[in-house]
């Protein structure tokens, strides 16, 4: 995204609306990280080394190297970009799509996983923070640190 300039009309609202889904592609591909990587590290097998796999073959995207290696280490400080404002994101995503009537489920997910790493405490974490609630559903103490 920066490296060249991608038109979506006259309207400024259509700028804020991509950076709004991209945003939420990136808090999507977090969401399914952490689930994937618990659901590996409940079957033994040792996220780091899955992360490589996946980031070397199906998804060599940057967001799934920087947010893998992130969630597989457990390491969530300091923020490269904070739970609060994820979840803004999410939050204005979910408005645009109700004000559009776009149903978007996997927005009310992350919205309420937003919810959850806040109420818990989480201000101060990474976005990337949220993956680890997957971990605490599946029964570990964290992605990385089974």
């Amino acid at each position: 995204m920066g490296q060249r300039t991608f038109p979506f009309g006259a309207e400024p609202a259509a700028a804020s609306l991509v950076k709004l889904a991209g945003n939420f592609m990136i808090a999507a591909a977090i969401e399914t990280l952490g689930e994937a990587l618990s659901l590996i590290s409940k079957g033994g097998i040792e996220p780091a080394a899955f992360v490589d796999l996946i980031t070397a073959t199906l998804f060599p995207a940057p967001a799934y190297r920087t947010y893998g290696a992130l969630i597989a280490e457990s390491k969530f400080q300091p923020a490269g970009f904070a739970a609060p404002l994820g979840h803004k994101d999410v939050r204005l995503l979910l408005a645009a799509s109700e004000s559009l009537r776009v149903p978007i489920p996997i927005g009310n997910l992350l919205n309420d996983r937003f919810l959850r790493l806040l109420a818990q405490g989480g201000e101060n974490l990474d976005w990337s923070a949220i993956s680890h609630l997957a971990a605490a559903d599946a029964g570990l103490p964290r992605i990385g640190r089974s």
